[in-house]
């Protein structure tokens, strides 16, 4: 099974509420992305998640310098 996670993802349906972390916690992967993030059910995997479009994002793939800043001086 992990292999077929790696290789395809996770393909599960069932998901957490949507969890935001308070300010100065430790943040999870998922949530650094947009502060937000949903965990499924099944699997464990975390993902990002977008209140304002209300569905799981893209996770990035490159640390872009302007939004790592950002992310420094909202901690």
């Amino acid at each position: 099974m992990k292999i077929l996670d790696m290789l395809f993802g996770c393909w599960h349906k069932r998901l957490s509420f949507p969890i935001s972390g308070k300010r100065g916690q430790r943040r999870p992967f998922a949530a650094q992305q947009t502060g937000t993030y949903v965990v499924c059910l099944d699997c464990g995997k975390e993902f990002a998640y977008d209140w304002r479009q209300m569905r799981i994002v893209a996770p990035r793939t490159e640390q872009d310098p302007t939004a790592a800043s950002l992310e420094a001086k909202a901690s």
